[in-house]
């Protein structure tokens, strides 16, 4: 059973950092990639940055291009997403999903259906 921990959220104002963290246990591929999502009431879940888990590779939506960054510690089965120059439309529930269907041989994909398996979420909210 896959199991996901996200913690790391919290009240920022603008312009400040955080740093996000997803601990994984029970994935038993290496073929599978990593995301964080995040979603507001009302909206659908975004997609924001994806790893490949096995290659490194990542993407990101365009939104959040040059501010965060995703990377991960295999040693720790761990994931992160480092949040830089935040901005108040970045307030969200963040996510962080495993997925199969992710994984690409060059990279990743961060469509919700391509998802299976996700945490509980962690809030940040950024001040203006």
């Amino acid at each position: 059973q896959v199991h996901l921990v996200e913690s790391g959220g919290g009240l920022v104002q603008a312009g400040g950092s955080l740093r996000l963290s997803c601990t994984a246990s029970g994935m038993t591929y290496d073929d599978y990639a990593m995301g964080w999502f995040r979603q507001v009431p009302g909206k659908e879940r975004e997609g924001v940055s994806c790893i490949n888990w096995s290659r490194g590779t990542t993407g990101y939506v365009d939104s959040v291009k040059g501010r965060f960054t995703i990377s991960r510690d295999n040693a720790k089965n761990t994931l992160y997403l480092q949040m830089n120059s935040l901005k108040p439309e970045d307030t969200a529930l963040y996510y962080c999903a495993a997925g199969r269907r992710a994984w690409y041989p060059g990279g990743c994909g961060f469509l919700k259906p391509q998802y299976d398996y996700w945490g509980q979420g962690t809030q940040v909210t950024v001040s203006s």
